[in-house]
């Protein structure tokens, strides 16, 4: 089986996937990086993880039982029955026009539920589309309906092991240090100058300023993307002084579920994070730059921010903070998946079918995600 990891985001998803199914000893994993922008450091954190990474010119050369992505460049190069599946919370962005950006098209398209990322010369590439919902499977009848025979409606396999862990949420807070009288407060961007990070630099000090060490603590987590553009190097460089002031800076390789699990506020953008922390019930602030456009509408990323709180840098940070609420979660969590819990089976069964092979009888739970190895994640070198 052929693991086709584009980003370090598409990476993280795709690893859930793969758990499902490398214990069987029938089974050979074998990964590729993609040619992608943002795919810095994807090769190094497989490695690391002792997985054998074949080259992009040998993983075109080879034919493979399955292969399996979270996006989509370059597939139509690789030779194997192929499933594709998102990367984030169901398909919430939306397509805009390739010259120079653009505005959003007029007929706005729901990214990779369309011909255009599902097909190449007529021909719908994938044999398995994966979805978290079926409203995805709507969207796909309206933008691709020739891709239909192909959709398998799995749930989110991501969301699900984000709620399998909530039970370690002790042990987590323990391992990131935080103390029992303290809130745990996380902010979560998304990559590009619409999120969090990039369309307000000046947030993250005022926040460190603002919120009292000895109450709170501030874990900030970035979009794998965002160090891939700029390079760990500049972003602890610019992130410099709120870690000296204790904020936690987790790596772009660390599960940031196990954070989230831990965390008592959210404050986010219309990112994916912020839609699964809504979805499990943390009092959600959104601080969003122009982002909502972005998203589709319905989505659960639109749900999220436009349910939530909104974050005002010219009010006290600390009182919006406190009066934090959630947003109605279960609409959200009900708009991530609609196969709430029944994704490890799900994806599982489709996996073994493209591979020809007999289930193996035994079916384990999705475990929680890791616990932090690290307690000062801010404090690396």
């Amino acid at each position: 089986m052929l693991v086709v990891a584009h980003t370090m985001a598409t990476c993280h998803r795709l690893l859930d996937v793969v758990e499902l199914v490398e214990c069987d000893p029938r089974v050979q994993v074998v990964f590729t990086v993609a040619p992608d922008v943002f795919n810095v450091g994807v090769k190094h954190h497989l490695r690391a993880l002792g997985a054998v990474v074949l080259s992009w010119e040998q993983a075109t050369r080879e034919t493979f039982d399955v292969v399996i992505a979270a996006s989509h460049g370059g597939l139509h190069e690789l030779h194997g029955p192929l499933m594709v599946m998102a990367h984030g919370a169901g398909r919430a962005k939306i397509a805009i026009r390739p010259a120079r950006g653009g505005p959003p098209l007029r007929t706005p398209t729901v990214y990779g539920l369309d011909a255009q990322r599902l097909a190449r010369d007529g021909r719908i590439l994938a044999s398995k589309i994966l979805l978290a919902h079926e409203k995805e499977r709507d969207v796909l009848s309206r933008q691709c309906p020739e891709a239909l025979g192909a959709a398998v409606v799995a749930g989110d396999v991501c969301f699900d092991r984000l709620v399998a862990s909530l039970p370690l949420r002790e042990r987590y807070r323990r391992a990131l240090g935080i103390d029992d009288d303290q809130q745990l407060v996380v902010v979560s961007s998304t990559w590009g100058h619409h999120g969090l990070f990039g369309g307000d630099p000046g947030l993250l000090p005022q926040i460190m300023n603002q919120l009292s060490p000895r109450r709170f603590r501030v874990a900030t987590l970035l979009h794998p993307a965002v160090w891939g553009a700029h390079g760990q190097r500049q972003i602890r460089a610019w992130t410099q002084d709120c870690q000296e002031a204790g904020m936690l800076l987790p790596d772009p390789c660390d599960d940031w579920r196990a954070v989230v699990a831990a965390a008592d506020v959210l404050v986010g953008d219309y990112g994916s994070v912020t839609a699964y922390a809504a979805a499990i019930g943390l009092p959600i602030l959104c601080r969003t730059m122009r982002g909502p456009e972005k998203v589709a509408p319905g989505s659960p990323q639109a749900l999220a921010i436009d349910s939530a709180g909104r974050l005002d840098p010219s009010r006290s940070i600390r009182a919006q903070v406190r009066a934090a609420r959630p947003v109605d979660f279960p609409r959200v969590a009900a708009a991530i998946t609609s196969r709430p819990g029944r994704s490890r089976g799900l994806v599982r069964h489709a996996l073994y079918q493209l591979l020809g092979l007999r289930e193996p009888g035994r079916h384990r739970a999705l475990a929680a995600v890791a616990v932090p190895q690290s307690t000062a994640a801010g404090d690396r070198s």
